[in-house]
């Protein structure tokens, strides 16, 4: 498919109930409000195509972003790529899961969110600790800097609730991550979660909460799932 072929199915699924909730949840003009099922169903026929990914990206249309992280060629992205790709991440669907499924994917998910996330830009900030919550979700225990993840896990227990709103809950997200999938660190990371407290998001009236932490890294230990890893974090 081309990305003119693309942009007209996306046009023939747009829906304005689904607009209207997307633009509650920080979805950025332009986009038609396609939902996920629709760009997934897109995604069977291309599978991965690294130029395509890109040049839907291009376009700045928020549901033609999404579709192209769902069939971007993770290995295939190179810095440029996803500097690129994290600038143009305005909308809160694209800077906290398009952008990290694939940074976390690709050679240079660390490096990159560890740069992130020290970024002036909420957006990128966002897109930083998503990845980072992507990385230690996908990759093995020994390929982690637990010494590094134990100084972000201290940084988000000293600056959270000082922190800047969308920010709060990818920090949120990290501490529920790590607890979750690195064996080494789930202690640490409840410990992070009882002195945090309540983390408070503004939700722009919708009824999305904060994940309570604590319950969420509860329920895995108590699944026996604490340190599976995920094949990959894109849904």
């Amino acid at each position: 498919m081309t990305v003119k072929e693309i942009m007209a199915a996306l046009k023939s699924f747009s829906d304005e109930n689904i607009k209207k909730i997307l633009l509650k949840h920080g979805v950025k003009e332009p986009f038609f409000g396609v939902k996920v099922e629709h760009l997934k169903t897109i995604q069977k026929k291309i599978k991965k195509d690294y130029q395509l990914a890109k040049d839907l990206y291009a376009t700045g249309n928020a549901d033609a972003m999404y579709l192209a992280g769902l069939i971007a060629d993770d290995d295939k992205m190179t810095k440029e790529d996803l500097q690129a790709w994290v600038k143009m991440a305005v909308s809160d669907n694209i800077s906290a899961y398009t952008v990290p499924w694939v940074a976390a994917g690709s050679p240079y998910g660390l490096e990159l969110a560890m740069e992130w996330v020290n970024a002036k830009e909420e957006h990128i900030a966002v897109a930083g600790w998503a990845t980072l919550s992507g990385w230690v979700a996908i990759k093995p225990d020994s390929e982690l800097n637990m010494p590094a993840l134990k100084k972000l896990l201290a940084r988000i227990e000293k600056s959270i609730h000082t922190a800047r709103n969308r920010e709060r809950s990818a920090m949120n997200g990290f501490i529920i991550a790590v607890g979750t999938y690195v064996t080494e660190l789930s202690k640490d990371a409840v410990a992070t979660a009882i002195k945090i407290g309540k983390v408070t998001v503004d939700s722009n009236g919708t009824a999305c909460k904060v994940p309570d932490a604590m319950e969420y890294i509860k329920k895995a230990a108590d699944k026996g799932t604490t340190g599976k890893k995920k094949k990959t974090v894109k849904c």
